[in-house]
């Protein structure tokens, strides 16, 4: 594939990244060896005590702490040295077109009986999601895909041009995206944090928080007083009491932790990839907008939404084997249900939008490194009704340098409906994908694959991969049929700004019906005001635009059998197609097709 302008840039960044990330291992490799020894030492020394006074293992030990904490941070920077080295790897993949397989498919996503997401190869293996989603959280990768699945209107459009105009060239924030990310790209949900933060609350009042914790104080209180000669009475009567009150509230308490419980490390990407939209200073209105969001009364939203994952991450550690005794003393899961109580009543009002921020802006980083890794897309011009669509040179965006761009126009003065005419795999429906692929991208905020793209608002309806269905009990032809009526539906619920993409329209019946029922359907969809094509290798579907012209018009691909090879070149040329390949085709894998 043609290196982008930025290959070089990625090429120096990653050799840089790696010499840092080698550094970085020997650092590591140095500090874990005098660890260990460390280690070794204060055993030895804890052993053989009589060898050496308390206050020489007292320093060993906080020497080991000292030690410990720097590791920890040498750790933290080692990890993140890989993760910029592993964006950079990531990056120069798709560069060079090596990239399908190798992402998030976003299979999650599908939403059933979508009017084009199986159709267009949005999700899935090789789709347009793998190739556009490196978002660092969930959420920005759930608005990513909703994006895809739906149009946006005019005006939201620009803005995210202007946005992604803006956000393009900053090579440097996409990297921090994924250094902070990488290493904790947790599967959590967004929508529970968000609805618990705006439930009604579950727990008691502050009354039963208080008595909680005096609770809690009294038979820590009652421990020590055993341990120095006291009874023992009071502190097993204080801890069965402990129980009772826990056991009461562990209902209210469950709902308050299950939300937060698993949430800790997505909360911390959230925070980093919210510092630094609070950080930026752009001057697009939708960015603009997006920081405003963030900001509240009590301070910046990463902080708030720090101090959350901080109460996550201490709810946690109750699950480890040595802090669970001393969890279970202190109350701990009950004392941190009541601190992430009081955190939602303070706070959770405003976690919806703070979600719904980071989130666009995480999207939003995604669609500004797809237009800076593809510097010859161009942004579409929105333009006013009626259905139109003006593309020179449209390739497939998710092929790569063998993509054989062609110039479509619909609507306005060029025709409505485009039969497609051509053999087998002549690039039909490779074609159809193409328009429909860029349609998609355009209406996303998006940069295309085009020398030059412009459209007015529309909604896609396609039936390219329609297939039976054992569990629905229904036919291909049954099954396109009702995807047809669909599409359809949709040009007249849409006062006609559609676009439809139909391939082989009706080839599961005969030729009679095929022909009077494809007429009647792309008359119905030319007389709402949609715009589309449907292609055909049958060639006397290709009449159909004979006696429309000019609101249709027959386009063909051509093939040419030499030499006991089919060869394509994938232009659209104009008119039907004049030839067939099926027979000549058999014949030359070995198949006998000639009459005895």
């Amino acid at each position: 594939m043609t290196p982008s302008p930025i290959a070089d840039e990625f090429r120096s960044r990653l050799s840089a990244r790696r010499e840092t990330l080698a550094r970085m291992e020997r650092r590591n490799t140095r500090v874990a060896g005098v660890r260990l020894v460390l280690g070794l030492t204060g055993v030895g020394l804890l052993i053989w005590l009589g060898l050496a006074p308390w206050k020489t293992l007292a320093a060993l030990v906080a020497l080991f702490a000292v030690v410990a904490v720097g590791h920890g941070r040498l750790i933290n920077a080692r990890d993140r040295a890989r993760s910029a080295v592993q964006y950079y790897e990531r990056g120069l993949a798709r560069l060079r077109h090596d990239w399908p397989g190798k992402g998030d498919a976003g299979d999650r996503f599908v939403p059933a009986h979508h009017l084009y997401a199986a159709d267009l190869d949005v999700f899935g293996r090789g789709s347009l999601f793998e190739l556009m989603a490196t978002c660092r959280t969930e959420a920005g990768r759930a608005t990513l895909a909703r994006w895809m699945l739906a149009p946006a209107t005019p005006e939201v459009l620009v803005a995210r041009q202007a946005a992604v105009r803006e956000l393009a060239p900053d090579l440097d924030l996409r990297e921090q995206l994924a250094v902070e990310g990488d290493q904790m790209r947790a599967a959590v949900d967004p929508a529970v944090i968000g609805t618990w933060a705006v439930m009604a609350g579950t727990l008691p009042g502050r009354g039963i928080e208080v008595l909680v914790r005096l609770v809690t104080l009294s038979c820590l209180g009652a421990l020590i007083w055993w341990r120095q000669g006291g009874p023992v009475a009071p502190f097993l009567v204080l801890l069965a009491l402990q129980g009772l009150v826990a056991l009461a509230l562990r209902p209210r308490v469950l709902r308050v932790t299950e939300a937060v419980d698993s949430a800790s490390r997505d909360l911390d990407v959230f925070v980093e990839v919210a510092r630094l939209l609070e950080r930026r200073r752009d001057t697009s209105s939708l960015l603009q907008a997006l920081r405003g969001r963030l900001a509240t009364d009590s301070g910046a939203a990463s902080s708030s939404i720090a101090r959350l994952s901080q109460l996550a991450t201490m709810l946690a550690s109750r699950s480890n084997v040595l802090f669970a005794p001393i969890a279970g003393l202190l109350m701990w899961t009950t004392q941190l249900a009541f601190s992430i109580e009081r955190w939602r009543a303070l706070h959770g009002a405003q976690v919806p939008q703070w979600l719904d921020a980071v989130a666009e802006f995480d999207a939003l980083c995604a669609l500004a490194g797809y237009a800076a890794e593809h510097p010859a897309h161009v942004f579409p011009v929105v333009t006013p009704p009626p259905s139109r669509l003006e593309a020179t040179d449209l390739a497939h965006p998710l092929l790569g340098d063998s993509a054989v761009a062609n110039t479509v126009r619909l609507g306005g003065t060029a025709p409505s409906l485009l039969i497609v005419s051509g053999s087998n795999m002549s690039g039909k429906s490779t074609f159809l994908r193409a328009i429909g692929l860029n349609v998609v991208l355009a209406q996303m905020g998006a940069p295309v694959r085009a020398a030059s793209f412009s459209l007015s608002p529309m909604s896609v309806g396609a039936s390219i991969r329609v297939l039976d269905s054992l569990q629905e009990g229904h036919s291909r032809f049954y099954a396109e049929i009702l995807r047809l009526k669909h599409i359809v539906d949709l040009a007249r619920a849409n006062g006609g700004a559609t676009m439809f993409l139909l391939d082989e329209v009706l080839s599961g019946t005969n030729s009679h019906d095929r022909r009077q029922g494809a007429e009647g359907l792309l008359r119905g969809l030319i007389g709402f005001g949609a715009v589309g094509l449907a292609t055909t290798h049958d060639l006397a579907l290709g009449d159909i635009a004979a006696g429309w012209s000019p609101q249709a018009s027959n386009v063909h691909f051509a093939d040419k059998f030499d030499g006991g090879s089919l060869a394509f070149d994938y232009v659209l040329r104009e008119g039907p197609v004049k030839t067939s390949n099926a027979l000549a085709l058999m014949r030359s894998i070995g198949l006998d097709v000639d009459p005895a």
